[in-house]
């Protein structure tokens, strides 16, 4: 139940629309649903402006076609991570307008429209193989919300590739730069732009990579003032980062 939900049952039961019991029992479950296996918290809006967003990956396919059913009852938009094409066709049997957004690997019940601010977020990769982590932090700013750019493949081997987005790019309120390899993108944009850079290193690379350690480090020491990290592939991380940025007044 959000705050909307909440301000229109007490105003129903001040006009005698609903009894105090029925209104005790629609707030049974707030804050949270205790599921056993979860306990799903419908305060968290409230609390942070945003609902709670599920992460699919190490549940069961039961689990998280249980956790969306209860989550749909409420007026928020849903929205879950690190989903399988099994655990989408299992949420769409219960809930048809259920999304698979294959590439992000997020599943999405869009219930509410945002009115989106007029600033924009951009999502930038390095390469081809980081745009899977690209489109989890895109997807999920826009989910909550925003309009996002797209500028891919365009890292560092080819940096005029992303010298003529740059007027694009310098629009933003908040960008997010995706690379692998040696992560250095992040540092070459952040020393262009006069916004916040949100860097995400991926596991993309080679043996000497080490699974993203090499790019998370190098974005952690660069030297371009105003970049932050969030930690490997955790697109998801970085667009929800960006949307509370591109919100602030």
């Amino acid at each position: 139940m959000n705050v909307k939900e909440i301000e229109q049952l007490l105003n129903n039961v001040k006009e005698g629309q609903t009894s105090v019991n029925d209104a005790l029992e629609a707030l049974r479950n707030f804050p949270y649903t205790d599921l056993g296996f979860a306990r799903i918290d419908h305060h968290r809006e409230m609390r942070t402006g945003y609902p709670e967003i599920v992460y699919c990956a190490g549940k069961t396919v039961e689990q998280v076609r249980e956790i969306f059913r209860i989550m749909s009852v409420k007026e928020n938009n849903v929205v879950g991570t690190r989903a399988t094409q099994e655990m989408f066709d299992a949420v769409k049997s219960i809930i048809p307008e259920a999304v698979f957004h294959e590439v992000a690997k997020i599943i999405s019940v869009k219930k509410v429209q945002h009115t989106p601010p007029e600033t924009l977020i951009g999502v930038i990769t390095a390469g081809t193989s980081d745009i899977p982590v690209a489109e989890e932090a895109a997807i999920t700013a826009e989910l909550l919300g925003n309009n996002v750019i797209r500028i891919y493949d365009a890292g560092v081997a080819g940096i005029h590739r992303l010298v003529d987005k740059l007027p694009e790019i310098r629009k933003c309120k908040a960008i997010v730069v995706i690379a692998g390899m040696e992560g250095a993108l992040a540092s070459v944009i952040g020393g262009l732009v006069d916004k916040p850079v949100i860097a995400v290193p991926t596991s993309v690379g080679y043996g000497a990579n080490f699974g993203g350690v090499s790019a998370l480090l190098a974005m952690l020491t660069s030297c371009a003032a105003g970049v932050t990290v969030v930690n490997i592939d955790n697109g998801f991380g970085a667009g929800f980062s960006a949307s509370m940025i591109n919100k602030l007044c």
